[in-house]
């Protein structure tokens, strides 16, 4: 089976490895984030608040350091606004992290407002007009939503017309345009909530299980799958009402490899891949 390696793309300097990795993005812009702490809560220990550094590294290299107060997410989503503050919120919302679970800070890390999106965030990416795009797993089948960085819901998957759609396995945000390849029937989705002519768009799609995606003009790449194809990587065409399969193979790491345990983040064209110990993005580019 034909193997496609990703191609480095951005790297935690080392003098910040001995920090705990919280999470890890790519922004909209393409510039990396890391947001670390420590110590970092214990399992059974109450989320207190607790301060954070996000290490931002552009695509050149240069590295800039944010330090956050009174972070309150066990399990955090992160993101950068286009004003260079930052977007960061609790996975789950039980008891204390309902009502506070997104926290908007400044470009100083000063929390500035909070509010709630729902409990089960499975994706959470920032556009570049500063909407938040959240797609939510099983445990709270509301979709796919999108919302202002002051908190108002701006548009929603609900009445969409986007079949099966009960968990959002994969959500690509680049400009002000989502894709998504949403469980149960896995369609290729697109959605412009500033088009006022057909804002969401359906394609069928027969790959099953993906975690990511990828679009370039009438190509789409699909990575991720069940079981033996959690590393595939599936290419297909999208004409009037589908997406016509053609090639598969896998995306490894550099040196041929699986990448195990991952994070994935979809922009554009682009696929970006994080493998454990998580300090390391590399990227695959349907463009190229």
């Amino acid at each position: 089976m034909q193997k496609t390696v990703l191609v480095h793309y951005a790297h935690l300097p080392h003098a910040h490895h001995d920090l705990h990795v919280l999470t890890s993005t790519v922004d909209v812009f393409g510039t990396a984030h890391w947001l670390l702490a420590d110590p970092f809560p214990q399992p059974g220990d109450a989320v207190r608040p607790f301060d954070a550094l996000v290490v931002s590294v552009d695509p050149d290299g240069n590295a800039e350091l944010t330090e956050l107060s009174a972070v309150r997410a066990r399990r955090p989503r992160l993101d950068r606004l286009p004003d260079g503050g930052f977007v960061v919120a609790a996975s789950r919302t039980r008891r204390y992290e309902d009502a506070n679970q997104v926290q908007v800070f400044d470009t100083f890390g000063r929390e500035t407002l909070s509010f709630s999106v729902g409990d089960a965030i499975e994706h959470l990416l920032v556009d570049e007009a500063s909407r938040i795009w959240v797609g939510h797993f099983d445990e709270n089948p509301v979709g796919i939503r999108c919302w202002s960085a002051t908190g108002q819901l701006t548009w929603t998957s609900h009445d969409a017309g986007i079949p099966g759609l009960f968990d959002c396995y994969a959500l690509n945000v680049s400009g002000t345009t989502a894709w998504a390849c949403p469980y149960t029937d896995f369609p290729l989705v697109e959605i412009r909530p500033d088009r006022t002519h057909r804002p969401v768009r359906v394609w069928a799609n027969h790959v099953r299980g993906a975690k990511a995606v990828a679009v370039h003009g009438e190509q789409v790449a699909f990575y991720g799958g069940y079981g033996e194809e959690q590393d595939r990587l599936a290419h297909g065409k999208i004409v009037e009402t589908s997406v016509e399969p053609s090639d598969a193979g896998l995306l490894t790491l550099s040196d041929g490899s699986a990448p195990g345990r991952r994070r994935v983040v979809g922009r554009g064209s682009r696929i970006y891949v994080q493998a454990e110990p998580f300090t390391t993005w590399g990227v695959f580019d349907l463009s190229n």
